[in-house]
């Protein structure tokens, strides 16, 4: 049977669909179809999988680390949201007590856990990952990304990354448009497709990158960029609005061009983000 350590809104999700459990929150609560354990060392004295789902990796620590000598030969499942180096950090911990590690990134919202579009990022021991399969497919797609602990929480942080940027991107619009009195629902239904449609350019931004090729044909240059960015940023003045989103963004086209590399394609801010001009 499967212990859930952690009954916030997601890990009461995966608990739902996880099918039969014992169950364990910090702060007592109801679970019908499940066993509830008083303590942890109660829910953790079985043989089956542990799945952790807490606050962040100090709360991981505060509740295994007590009931740690008893998890020898035992798996952990960590779905708590940690960096990559504090996945590979309990994954080395886990290992140093004979527990056998896998990390996972949820990238869905509780109530699609179970449900389509639902996907969890994994990362550690292989062998654990096939052998719970049944269970994690029936959270969402499954995906694994190698023995590296880590690899699942960094490619959980970069794709976050993208949604938070997009989101502030969407709320600097909304707030243009809202300045003169239009409506943030009519815009959202406007901006949304066009953000869809916009992620097509993403596979081509991905081979500028991995080619490096920035003088290539049909890529808009740092110049045109720079130009369109300047009348965004105007035309966000105009409307009174804050210009902190936008601003970033055009001080790295501007020191790409300051470099010298004007006439090359926007995706080479890319060099200025990872360190250096290639």
């Amino acid at each position: 049977m499967t212990t859930f350590l952690g009954l916030g809104e997601m890990g009461r999700a995966l608990a739902t669909v996880g099918g039969a459990a014992t169950v364990w929150n910090r702060t007592p609560k109801a679970f019908p179809g499940a066993a509830v354990a008083a303590t942890v060392e109660e829910a953790v004295a079985g043989t089956g999988l542990i799945v952790a789902c807490l606050f962040d990796l100090t709360s991981v620590h505060d509740v295994l680390d007590p009931v740690v000598d008893g998890l020898d030969g035992r798996t952990l499942l960590n779905l708590t949201t940690t960096t990559p180096r504090e996945s590979r950090d309990l994954a080395a911990w886990a290992a140093g007590h004979g527990v056998t590690y896998l990390d996972g990134a949820i990238m869905a919202v509780p109530e699609m856990i179970g449900g389509p579009g639902s996907a969890v990022l994994y990362s550690g021991d292989a062998a654990a990952f096939e052998a719970h399969r049944p269970l994690l497919d029936r959270w969402g797609t499954a995906t694994f990304l190698g023995t590296d602990a880590g690899a699942a929480a960094l490619y959980d942080m970069a794709m976050l990354t993208g949604m938070y940027t997009m989101f502030a991107g969407f709320l600097h619009g909304a707030a243009m448009v809202a300045a003169d009195g239009g409506s943030v629902t009519g815009f959202a239904a406007m901006q949304a497709p066009f953000l869809a449609a916009m992620t097509n350019g993403l596979a081509g931004f991905a081979s500028t990158v991995d080619t490096r090729d920035y003088g290539g044909p049909g890529q808009q240059s740092l110049a045109f960029t720079d130009t369109a960015l300047a009348a965004l940023l105007a035309a966000s003045a105009e409307q009174g609005v804050d210009p902190r989103v936008l601003t970033p963004v055009r001080e790295l086209v501007r020191r790409q061009i300051d470099a010298g590399f004007g006439a090359q394609g926007t995706a080479r801010i890319f060099e200025e983000l990872s360190g250096g001009n290639r």
